[in-house]
């Protein structure tokens, strides 16, 4: 109170009144023109820049113009208020403090504006993805990076505030950061697996839908691809549960990668004596017998080996989709134990003879 009436006195004692009334006529013609020029901005992002936004080939920039509008014309009338009020002759304190509030609402409509365009720019890019890889992907990405974005314009707001306000910011950077390695070393498990996540995510081996075989023989759906796991329903209907960091560093096979066509191959033997030929030509067309059988690629069957007691061959098949591998495979078995019999070909048992010299 007392600096406050310290500085009435250092103003002119002759005419206090007509110096603070000429100061606040000055505070007022400068809001008046930031209010005057948001009402102009505003006119021209509704009315004059949608007509060039018409010309481009995405609606990207008409739905980020539509979000931003009415925060940045409000920003401008908090930075003439701010303007009025950093113009009057206020004590430095009284400045910062009265000032200050302004600033802050001032960087909420900054920081409002940078989520309002970011949320339309991820929103963009994950329909896109969703188009480009389906869906799936969109649903994991997108929210992990509003976020981390998210995160990332608060903690710059807030710094920004606490720099205004005189706060040492270096100090709370370097505890910031002390923490964070701190809470790293203790989990760091976890940020491998969280960063692994993220590059599964992005590398795209493979997808939610997709079945996959991993290294040690099991297979199954993917159903989930978590920060930390990712889960596979298996065949038998079981539920695995696999660290990202395990799936980054494995080989997977994913069966329904570059498309969900599969191929079947059914081995079997056929007696010594059998026409390769005529086996080979009965194999493909009781293979095209079965309407889920694909005529293109056409099934194949080969004479791959001799057996023991057999002529090893080969019959290999497409189906439309790798679900559909065990059931068809199934359908043209039987049907290949009808074919042969009656086409007079046999499968033999496996035999041994022993012959035994007797002597004397």
């Amino acid at each position: 109170m007392n600096s406050i009436l310290e500085f009435f006195q250092q103003q002119e004692t002759d005419s206090p009144y007509l110096y603070w009334l000429k100061e606040i006529l000055v505070a007022v013609v400068i809001f008046a023109l930031f209010w005057v020029l948001s009402r102009l901005l505003r006119w021209l992002l509704t009315n004059w820049v949608p007509r060039l936004t018409a010309f481009t080939a995405t609606d990207l920039d008409d739905r980020i113009l539509n979000r931003v509008t009415p925060p940045t014309a409000l920003l401008v009338v908090f930075a003439g208020l701010y303007a009025a009020l950093h113009s009057l002759p206020f004590p430095a304190n009284v400045q910062l403090w009265v000032s200050g509030g302004v600033f802050v609402i001032n960087v909420a409509l900054l920081t409002n504006i940078a989520y309002r365009a970011t949320d339309e720019l991820l929103g963009w890019y994950g329909n896109r993805l969703a188009q480009r890889h389906g869906e799936g992907l969109d649903r994991q990405l997108i929210p992990l990076l509003e976020k981390l974005i998210t995160i990332f314009v608060i903690a710059t707001a807030l710094i920004i505030i606490l720099k205004h306000f005189n706060y040492d910011i270096l100090s709370l950077v370097t505890a910031l950061g002390i923490g964070s390695l701190a809470i790293g070393m203790a989990a760091k498990d976890t940020l491998a697996n969280m960063i692994s996540g993220f590059t599964l995510m992005i590398d795209r081996p493979f997808r939610i839908g997709d079945r996959i075989q991993l290294k040690d023989g099991n297979w199954g759906d993917v159903t989930d691809i978590g920060l930390r796991t990712t889960k596979i329903k298996t065949v038998d209907n079981t539920l695995l549960i696999i660290p990202n960091s395990d799936l980054c560093n494995t080989t997977v096979i994913n069966q329904a990668f570059p498309d969900v066509r599969a191929k079947g191959r059914i081995n079997l033997g056929v007696s010594y004596g059998s026409d390769v030929e005529q086996v080979k030509k009965l194999l493909v067309d009781t293979a095209l017998e079965v309407p889920n059988v694909l005529r293109e690629p056409i099934p194949e069957a080969y004479f791959t080996s001799f057996g023991d007691s057999t002529l090893q061959m080969a019959l290999f098949f497409w189906v439309e989709e790798y679900t559909k591998v065990f059931p068809v495979t199934d359908t043209i078995n039987t049907l290949l134990i009808r074919r042969l019999a009656e086409h007079g070909v046999s499968i033999p048992y496996p035999t041994q003879t022993v012959l035994l010299h007797k002597e004397g």
